[in-house]
């Protein structure tokens, strides 16, 4: 079973592109990724004729994450348990960051979106932080459970890990997800038991998943490494290969972030 994670930037806008995607590298479940759209604003006719099921979840043009499979999409959950809301007062909502099915073989895979944290002092940077540890607490929950469960965590964690994950350490002193605390919250998930599966076979510096628009980042290669498919033991011992397409950010209408794809034998 091959799975692949992409932040799409605005699915209306790259139905083109995923529908590409999808066919030339033969991908089974696709977790999306800042859908920016409402499910009925979502044409997913040619999805659909191309045999794929889809569930999405979005409140509005801002975040929204979405699951694309053409081996099942069982038990569908549109939110993390005890996710914090924003804001974070009486006006705060669940915003559309979250939503897992199970497919294939009892694969229970969550399409992510983490907060981004905007900046290190805005209340928006703790809402992340405990945004990411409502995401642990739903992991351990799982392998509590189940020490054999089939759990993929996947998407944009917001959050460059390693000082090699990001093009400058200089340039991203003072700023959003290169610091302790967000690193902390990731290395939290990483011993709950969830690894992260493609970088064996895609080891670092230079190995990025997303650059930003401004500035010529892309030819500069100048970019961050922020999207992960991380998974439970059982998921890493059935990992045969993984790739980041660097391919998919080049061109006119590109996404600034790069699928994430793996392969999955149980």
């Amino acid at each position: 079973m091959r799975i692949a994670t992409w932040n799409i930037n605005s699915l209306r806008a790259r139905m083109d592109r995923v529908l590409a995607f999808l066919d030339r590298h033969q991908v089974d479940v696709l977790a999306l990724q800042e859908t920016k759209a409402k499910p009925a604003q979502l044409d997913l006719t040619q999805l659909v004729e191309a045999g794929y099921e889809v569930h999405a979840h979005g409140l509005n043009q801002w975040n929204g994450v979405a699951l694309v499979s053409r081996v099942g999409l069982e038990d569908v959950r549109p939110e993390l348990p005890a996710v914090p809301v924003w804001p974070e007062d009486e006006t705060g909502v669940a915003e559309a960051r979250a939503i897992s099915a199970v497919v294939g073989d009892g694969l229970r895979i969550w399409s992510l979106y983490v907060p981004n944290g905007r900046e290190i002092d805005h209340p928006h940077f703790a809402y992340k932080l405990r945004w990411l540890d409502a995401l642990r607490a739903e992991g351990a929950r799982e392998l509590a459970e189940d020490p054999q469960a089939r759990v993929a965590f996947v998407g944009d964690f917001n959050v460059a890990p390693h000082d090699e994950d990001v093009w400058s350490m200089e340039f991203f002193e003072g700023k959003t997800h290169v610091t302790e605390p967000e690193r902390a919250a990731f290395q939290a998930l990483v011993d709950a038991g969830f690894a992260d599966v493609v970088r064996p076979d895609n080891p670092g510096p230079g190995v990025y998943t997303y650059w930003d628009y401004q500035q010529l980042r892309f030819p500069k290669k100048e970019g961050m490494r922020i999207d992960f498919v991380l998974g439970t033991p059982a998921v890493q011992q059935a990992v045969t290969g993984s790739f980041i397409d660097r391919e998919e950010r080049k061109g006119k209408g590109a996404s600034d972030h790069a699928p994430v794809v793996v392969d999955l034998e149980f």
